[in-house]
């Protein structure tokens, strides 16, 4: 169990896929103009993640090494389809507003990562919880984007139609539309970020140099992942000096 937590505070705190690792970049600055948007594709992707990571941790040592990635999109693009028509038949609403970004999931580096450096690796308990943890933190950092350019580019959070959870008066506040477009993504994200990082350092917690799916020593030697960039760095490095 201990493990399993462990999993869960890498995903939402450690490794953050969003404000620490900076994956899935594509769907967070794209998405994120409102926290409605980004909690549906938040929870769409953990559904993915979950349930991949259960599906490919289940069945890794029958996949063989040489189809591994096929097999994986094939197995997070079934489920993919799963939740884009549960979202078409009862969200149809998100639906529409997240559009082609849905089907997308499959090629999210942060579910096809996480099959390839964990759940392939790894027993199905902590692979689901890998993958939950990781699904939370990437829910949990696109809500924050959303809300924060929604509050600042519209007045408002949690705008459904005419109503909405927090609406602050246009004679109060004028909003700031450059925040509901692409360079306030940009603006939010890198705030965001120098935040974690600020808090990050102020409790003396250094980013992870090594993660932890990697040989304990660091090396690169006797690693068996092929899929790896570092392996060919390292070699390449090993090279020059030579």
């Amino acid at each position: 169990m201990n493990k399993c937590v462990e999993r869960l505070y890498n995903g939402l705190i450690k490794e953050n896929p969003t404000f620490v690792l900076t994956l899935g970049m594509c769907p967070t600055l794209a998405v994120t103009t409102s926290a409605i948007n980004g909690i549906g594709m938040g929870l769409s992707s953990t559904v993915v993640l979950v349930m991949s990571n259960l599906m490919i941790s289940l069945l890794r040592k029958v996949i063989p090494d040489g189809v591994r990635m096929p097999a994986f999109i094939v197995i997070v693009a079934s489920f993919v389809t799963m939740v884009q028509f549960l979202m078409q038949g009862y969200l149809p609403e998100l639906y529409d507003s997240l559009g082609i970004y849905i089907p997308l999931i499959v090629v999210n580096c942060i579910i096809l990562g996480r099959a390839e450096a964990y759940a392939s690796k790894n027993p199905a308990l902590p692979s689901v919880f890998d993958g939950l943890g990781m699904g939370l933190g990437f829910t949990c950092a696109i809500t924050i984007l959303g809300a924060v350019r929604e509050l600042i580019g519209s007045g408002t959070i949690l705008s459904t139609g005419s109503s909405a959870l927090v609406k602050i008066p246009e004679s109060v506040y004028t909003p700031a539309s450059i925040f509901t477009l692409a360079p306030g993504a940009f603006f939010v994200l890198a705030i965001c970020i120098a935040i974690m990082n600020r808090i990050k350092a102020k409790h003396g917690m250094e980013p992870a140099k090594v993660p932890d799916y990697c040989t304990k020593d660091g090396s690169c030697a006797s690693c068996s992942n092929t899929m790896c960039g570092g392996k060919a760095f390292a070699s390449s490095e090993d090279k020059k000096e030579a």
